[in-house]
């Protein structure tokens, strides 16, 4: 049986990343890479397309579990009536091949444990062959490899295509397991020194979070997110993903199911200010640079989302032998969106420029000569209908976000060239392309009767992205368009309980997919962001309290939240949702993070 999203817990390596359940489960688990294929895929299936639970024998849910504080080792204890038995989990920072690490210790009593580890490569559909091969086991199908050891060896068999072990613990007795990926074609790596292992990412996970300059209210929540954040980088280019998981449903047994293993150029700005402003430069240089190495080449043919390392082509295939998760289908590797045309990006990735000159990251000199380049192209095409920000796999429209957002970068060009001449450039030319967009958009894309600006010019629809008009300085917060936007927004895609929707799914025809989607998190916190600078801060923090209220037992949120059941949806955890509480955080109790204008 699928658990509840919200019933997962992140462990990671800076690399790749694991979902365990309350069970003791590990259902997810791609190698090497975040956007490997699972070797661990029963999230999207069932126990057959891979998992490994350690709990004790006859048991169920765990009795509690918890991260160690301010870092990402989990610790997981059952009660049962022979005694307690806690298995710590953790992926030690990877200098060599990706190991997972499970600790199995006895606390009290005398408690029988088994483990059962089922192998299936490709997303579940290969079943690797088993040896063993001087104590270890190891699995070898195509490309992949993986050993498995434990310490001290304990007995294990095997049935049903897995490797069975159980075993006693009694107080202060552990048993280790270590299951090790490596190209099969390469030999075994070296043996892990699993205890100095743990010791070591205790230590670093806790002096990374000590590094937090926040200081406000629900500090255990924004360290926590940072964290996520910071698990969510892919070490080696400074790439983040969005979510280290694919096609967990907006909508269960619906059809809005997406790869989220990738870095969006839309996540770019607010990444960017919530780790400055708490303090990780230097995440937030490795992120700039991953940035423009990314986008570099035509600007024409600028990504909204780019691979790990900056691969632009993501080509999306449907899996057919996973049933998907509560049978939401298709399950969806790759993401075709791509290769859609979204104006927005371009301010985006102008705006997260500035915000680096502004916050002194060192400068990059293709910096300002890609921005011009991009501005050039902008400056051409900014009139034309794009699928937005949402991705919409409609028609294409003049989404009035995208044109907001080709003012953020009109804008802030023309800040870099007043703060400093020497970049060298046509200002006036760039002033002037910033007048004509103002103007068209606050013509065309404002509705008076309703005083709200809307979706896209001439429709009826809202859109949450509208509540970033004030924080990108397009017009100030206390501006009765902006304040008749908030409320509209609040009362067409609000919930009883304050949240928001992205936008309105009632009509198929508005994003050109059948069903619905739960609130968007991301867009929530944007809410408590507009309501703040409008001067309605009381309203805001109560948002703020409500959201952060949705964060699972140990910190994490998924993208969206099923109001009517009460339960996470969407790929999980989510990098927009983790960097939205850090923000309104900042925002609301914090130094200002300086992405308003």
């Amino acid at each position: 049986m699928q658990r509840p999203i919200e019933d997962y817990a992140l462990i990671g390596d800076h690399q790749t990343a694991a979902l365990v359940a309350r069970t003791g489960s590990v259902d997810w688990l791609c190698l090497p890479r975040f956007d490997s294929a699972a070797c661990f895929a029963a999230l999207l299936g069932d126990e057959e397309h891979g998992h490994w639970r350690i709990a004790p024998r006859g048991a169920d849910l765990c009795s509690r579990r918890a991260y160690r504080p301010d870092t990402l080792v989990l610790d997981t204890e059952w009660d049962t009536p022979d005694g307690t038995v806690r298995v710590t989990d953790f992926m030690p920072q990877r200098d060599r091949a990706p190991d997972l690490v499970r600790v199995v210790e006895g606390v009290t009593g005398e408690v029988t444990v088994r483990s059962t580890l089922r192998l299936r490569f490709d997303y579940g559909s290969v079943v690797p062959w088993m040896r063993r091969v001087d104590g270890h086991r190891v699995a070898v199908a195509g490309p992949d490899a993986a050993w498995l050891r434990t310490e001290p060896e304990v007995r294990s068999w095997g049935h049903g295509h897995a490797t069975h072990a159980e075993f006693t613990v009694r107080p202060g007795e552990r048993v280790t397991f270590v299951l090790t990926w490596h190209p099969s074609h390469e030999s075994r790596p070296p043996l892990l020194d699993t205890d100095r292992a743990l010791r070591e990412s205790v230590e670093d996970w806790q002096a990374w979070a000590a590094r937090c300059r926040y200081r406000g209210p629900h500090r255990d929540a924004v360290v926590r997110s940072l964290i996520t954040l910071k698990a969510l980088t892919y070490e080696p280019t400074g790439g983040i993903v969005a979510a280290p998981t694919t096609s967990l449903p907006e909508e269960l047994g619906g059809v809005r199911n997406w790869d989220y293993r990738y870095c969006w150029l839309r996540d770019s700005t607010l990444t960017l200010g919530a780790l400055l402003a708490a303090g990780y430069q230097e995440e937030a240089e490795a992120w700039r640079d991953w940035l423009l190495r990314a986008v570099a080449g035509d600007p024409a043919d600028l990504r909204i989302m780019y691979g790990l390392a900056g691969e632009r082509r993501l080509p999306e295939l449907e899996v057919d032998w996973l049933p998907g998760y509560a049978n939401s289908r298709p399950m969806r590797i790759g993401n075709a969106a791509a290769g859609q045309h979204q104006l927005d990006v371009y301010g985006e990735v102008v705006d997260s420029l500035a915000l680096a000159r502004r916050s002194g990251l060192p400068t990059r000199p293709q910096g300002w000569r890609m921005q011009l380049a991009l501005m050039e192209f902008l400056r051409k095409v900014w009139r034309e209908p794009d699928e937005g920000l949402w991705e919409v796999r409609g028609p294409r429209r003049h989404f009035v976000h995208s044109k907001v957002l080709a003012w953020v970068a009109a804008d802030r060009t023309v800040r870099a060239l007043e703060e400093q001449p020497e970049l060298g450039g046509d200002v006036d030319r760039w002033r002037r392309l910033r007048d004509d967009i103002h103007a068209e958009v606050c013509a065309r894309g404002y509705d008076a009767r309703r005083n709200t600006f809307t979706q896209s010019y001439g429709s009826d629809e809202l859109d949450a992205a509208l509540l970033l008009i004030p924080r990108t300085g397009f017009l100030p917060a206390d501006d009765p368009r902006v304040l008749g936007t908030i409320d509209a927004v609040r009362k067409d895609l609000g919930t009883p309980a304050g949240f928001v929707r992205r936008y309105s799914t009632d009509d198929a025809t508005v994003d050109g997919l059948p069903g619905h989607e739960g609130v968007f998190l991301a867009c929530s916190f944007w809410l408590a962001d507009a309501l703040h600078l409008a001067g309605r801060t009381g309203e805001a923090r109560t948002l703020f309290e409500r959201l952060v209220a949705l964060c699972n037992d140990v910190g994490l949120l998924a993208e969206e939240y099923d109001a009517a059941g009460e339960r996470q949806l969407g790929n999980f955890p989510q990098a927009f949702s983790h960097v939205g509480l850090v923000t309104t955080a900042f925002s609301l109790f914090g130094d200002d993070l300086g992405t308003a204008g």
